[in-house]
């Protein structure tokens, strides 16, 4: 069984930078790629943006943003990636009724399933966060959950709303939710259909952080962005291992888990970040890891 584990879990340097993340941003498409530069280099944003639709879930949005997470999964300079809306007001509104409304029963259960991948294909192998600085409704907050950190503007609301629509959520909410929460409270917040500030999303722990909205309404992604940068100088090949022990061993049990944990640590042991690091620590400096 260890032996299996260790397969699964090995970590393999990445290819070099593609397209993609430097490529310049094309105003016309839905969703958006920008890699930073400078002192944020390696913090990467996709920026959704279809204002027509308050970035509901469509068709060519869901097939531009599985496009563009495959191709910045091959990229090994992406530290951090924020999920942030290029539309004033709104983080991402959920499905696109009106497009759906027009599909068969065969095709709306496919395209559903297609949502359920898009958010797997979320849980990227760098750390993710979704800036909330608007409506971030149904499948809006699926996409969300699927980020590994959330940050929210106080004029933010959040919801599983789709049992008011006669639905139930069908793109990982009705797993995300009480993994993050507990299973009696996401209950609730299902059963009801109920909205949330981000205020209130805060204090039951369904975001990390809330911040008051300013007058550009991107409040929330100002703060995603320190964090972010918070994140950034912290040796990349560890805080990905990281995160993979903890979304891999959170689903088992703890023997299991302090198992997976072991895997992981042992694919950090060769590194030149970790030798690195001890090397810093010993001369008294600040370390400079590369990701190597």
């Amino acid at each position: 069984m260890l032996r299996t584990l260790a397969s699964a879990l090995r970590w393999r340097p990445l290819e070099k930078t593609r397209g993609c993340a430097s490529s310049p941003v094309d105003a016309g498409r839905e969703i958006q790629v920008r890699a930073l530069e400078g002192l944020d280099q390696g913090i990467t944003e996709i920026l959704m943006n279809r204002p027509s639709a308050r970035n509901a879930l469509g068709n060519v949005f869901v097939s531009q943003l599985l496009e563009a997470l495959a191709q910045l999964r091959e990229d090994r300079h992406v530290r951090v990636l924020i999920f942030r809306s290029g539309v004033k007001g709104v983080f991402c509104a959920g499905a696109d009724l009106k497009e759906r409304e027009q599909m068969s029963e065969a095709e709306v259960g496919v395209f559903v399933q297609r949502l359920r991948g898009l958010m797997n294909e979320i849980a990227f192998p760098a750390p993710t966060i979704a800036a909330m600085d608007g409506f971030a409704l149904g499948g809006g907050l699926e996409l969300a959950l699927a980020c590994d950190l959330r940050v929210a503007a106080s004029s933010a609301v959040m919801g599983l709303i789709e049992t008011t629509r006669g639905l139930l959520p069908g793109a990982g909410g009705t797993q995300r939710l009480p993994r993050c929460l507990g299973v009696a409270l996401a209950k609730e917040l299902i059963f009801t259909g109920r909205r949330l500030s981000g205020m209130q999303a805060q204090a039951l722990g369904l975001v990390n952080h809330a911040v008051a909205q300013n007058e550009e309404g991107n409040a929330a992604y100002h703060r995603a962005l320190a964090l972010a940068q918070e994140i950034l100088p912290q040796a990349p090949i560890a805080v990905r291992l990281g995160k993979l022990a903890i979304d891999r061993g959170i689903e088992v049990d703890i023997a299991s888990g302090m198992a997976i944990e072991g895997i992981c640590y042992a694919q950090n042991i060769p590194t030149r970040d970790r030798l690195e690091g001890m090397a810093a620590f010993r001369e008294k400096r600040t370390p400079k890891f590369v990701g190597e």
